[in-house]
């Protein structure tokens, strides 16, 4: 097995980006089709207006059906090749991407990333997670990454908090998982072994998250562009797609997709689920309590969930949680990528233990 270390093909960040992104997508295409949600548009719209106008640029726009599904991709796919996009522009969180992501590449057309939200490392990676029309968790698919992510941290800064906040929970997981696979070996998901260089990244990931966390969260607050808020937008973006894409998944985001099927958690963010993911992989994974202390430390410092009830699940059992367990260790889920073996069961009692050592935590603040 060889070492595959993947990236983006150009990644773009700083206040105003997207006022210069017609001079960027020009490289790819001269027709585009713009797909995102209510706000994702509006935030972006005047900027590349003018910036396409400037460059020539043939654009339109089509409102995001709100899941990435098969449905969905199906219907832009075709009113993209009705239109004849030669380049597709996905504006948004992270299943408007991931969406845009599987049309381009049912089309076999450039894709060009541009976050409002800095919620998710789906941006960067070659990798897009679809759901059923309900929302349920169906299939990872993986392909080529995109070819170009321009992220505009003016836009972001002024998007909601919580969800600031949700991708340093995505981001959290990053160097555990990518950690985990390097243990056993186990292949990143090109299919390939860890290189140092993606294990440099996704430590980096969380150094960053941990050393600039609470100050960046601050500036989103105020929404203000400091230092610390870029990092933090290039940790939550770059930094985590990079490195879990060629560090590898085990058992946070596996749990997250488990817990998909817990209805009291539907309306959590994909950051916050991963969050919790994460100590569920450390309590699975016996870590040392410095760890625990970090993490679980961090996580309430920067408000990210540490027991089910701050996820919507108050009352809960083992028999309960069994399904969320055994869904995470489905077959072929990255749960497998684990340094142990684990069962259902032993992830639903991890997911109770996590509960009560966040508990614990919470009573000395």
């Amino acid at each position: 097995m060889q070492s595959i270390l993947v990236a983006p093909g150009r990644y773009v960040q700083g206040a105003g980006a997207c006022a210069e992104a017609g001079e960027q997508v020009v490289l790819l295409g001269k027709k585009a089709l713009v797909l995102g949600g209510k706000r994702g548009l509006g935030s972006v719209r005047d900027a590349l207006k003018a910036s396409f106008t400037k460059n020539a640029i043939q654009y339109f726009e089509e409102p995001f059906g709100g899941e990435c599904c098969d449905k969905e991709i199906k219907r832009v796919a075709a009113l993209a090749k009705t239109k004849g996009a030669d380049v597709i522009i996905g504006a948004g969180g992270g299943k408007t991407l991931d969406t845009g992501k599987m049309v381009a590449l049912e089309l076999g057309i450039p894709i060009v990333i541009i976050p409002t939200i800095a919620a998710t490392d789906a941006p960067c990676s070659g990798l897009s997670v679809v759901y059923t029309d309900e929302g349920i968790f169906d299939r990872y698919v993986v392909m080529k990454n995109p070819d170009m992510i321009i992220v505009d941290t003016e836009i972001i800064v002024k998007a909601p908090l919580r969800l600031f906040v949700s991708g340093m929970g995505d981001a959290l997981a990053t160097w555990f998982e990518a950690e985990a696979c390097d243990k056993i070996a186990a292949p990143n998901l090109s299919g390939g072994k860890n290189t140092q260089a993606a294990l440099a990244l996704a430590r980096l990931c969380y150094d960053q998250l941990i050393e600039y966390g609470i100050e960046a969260k601050a500036a989103c607050a105020a929404q203000v562009v400091s230092p610390a808020f870029e990092r933090i937008v290039e940790a939550n973006t770059l930094l985590s797609g990079l490195g879990f894409e060629s560090g590898g998944l085990a058992g946070a985001h596996a749990i997250h997709n488990g817990m998909t099927t817990i209805e009291e958690m539907h309306h959590c963010y994909h950051g916050e689920k991963v969050a919790f993911g994460t100590l569920v992989q450390l309590v699975l994974q016996d870590a040392p309590r410095e760890i625990f202390d970090e993490v679980v430390s961090f996580c309430i410092s920067v408000g990210l969930p540490v027991t089910l009830e701050q996820l919507g699940c108050s009352e809960f059992s083992l028999e309960k949680l069994l399904p969320a367990g055994e869904m995470a260790c489905a077959a072929g889920e990255t749960i497998w990528n684990m340094p142990r073996k684990v069962t259902g069961k032993d992830v639903a009692q991890a997911m109770i233990v996590a509960d009560a050592i966040g508990k614990m935590y919470l009573s000395t603040c």
